[in-house]
């Protein structure tokens, strides 16, 4: 079995220093680890940004796209291969922006696979301007005056396209996240976990301490009672918290993944198979078309 040293490589991060893309990453890789996961059995896909890079920083499988598209691309390599375990992550700019179309198509399409977003509610690779995550009034390079437009809640477009696992984690909460991220790869269909990790050279409102004195954490006395199956409950709950609530928000265990709807669709991966046909079968397809 794996350990967690193992989901390293030897290539440096270069995020700034004291970003919360750290902490996701080492979860990651405890996650898979704790899971029983080797290094061949996870594919990770990435987006652009500063999370973009995240697939190039784990020893597994990895595909570093294009903005907005990690979603259609971690659907695509599960599809083909079901066998293996696919984590896809992003932005917030890049899952709730430009690839918006795509995470709520694929949270009620319900693909076997984990997305996690690291959410720094601001643009960080291209110098700091303002998100969709970002605040009314927050101000940045792009909305000097400060944003007029309302924040965008992923946690409630999320329950309401039908998500079967919902999560939220902050990205100093070491424990939590791995805890959460082994959930969401056990979990049978799509699993959103979004990811306070604060940047820490653009975005001087959103920052650890700032997370720390606003965080209403489920795993603490707020959980006491909470019941993560049900979906008004849940609604409820990121409603009150206005967004800040972390750990299992929403779980639904009896909807199943759409592999496992697919009538004929063989648990046995494409790349695993033998697609050779004969010429006979060739010729009978080409003749379709001609």
């Amino acid at each position: 079995m794996a350990t967690f040293k193992e989901f390293r490589n030897n290539v440096k991060p270069n995020w700034c220093p004291g970003c919360g893309d750290f902490s996701i990453q080492a979860a990651i890789q405890r996650a898979a680890a704790n899971v029983g996961l080797e290094p061949e059995q996870l594919a990770v896909i990435s987006g652009i940004g500063c999370s973009g890079r995240i697939s190039g920083y784990i020893n597994a499988y990895g595909l570093h796209g294009i903005h907005g598209r990690a979603l259609p691309i971690a659907q695509g390599v599960k599809l083909a291969n079901r066998e293996l375990t696919v984590i896809a992550s992003g932005g917030d700019g890049d899952g709730f922006a430009i690839g918006m179309g795509h995470t709520v198509h694929a949270i009620r399409r319900n693909v076997n696979l984990t997305y996690i977003v690291m959410d720094n509610q601001i643009y960080g690779l291209t110098k700091g301007q303002t998100s969709p995550r970002s605040a009314e009034g927050f101000k940045t390079k792009s909305t000097p005056e400060g944003s007029i437009e309302s924040v965008l809640s992923p946690l409630e477009i999320a329950l309401s396209a039908g998500a079967t696992f919902v999560a939220q984690s902050f990205s100093s909460d070491l424990k939590q996240l791995t805890a959460l991220i082994e959930a969401g790869i056990k979990h049978e269909g799509f699993s959103l976990i979004n990811v306070f990790s604060p940047c820490v050279t653009f975005n001087k409102v959103n920052t650890y301490d700032w997370f720390k004195e606003n965080i209403v954490n489920l795993d603490g006395e707020a959980g006491e009672g909470y019941d993560p199956s049900n979906r008004l409950a849940a609604m409820t709950k990121i409603m009150e918290t206005n967004g800040l609530v972390t750990g299992l928000i929403y779980q639904d265990t009896k909807r199943r993944s759409y592999e496992n709807l697919i009538t004929g669709f063989k648990q046995e991966g494409l790349a695993n198979q033998d697609i050779k046909i004969s010429r006979e079968d060739f010729a009978k397809l080409a003749a379709d078309f001609v």
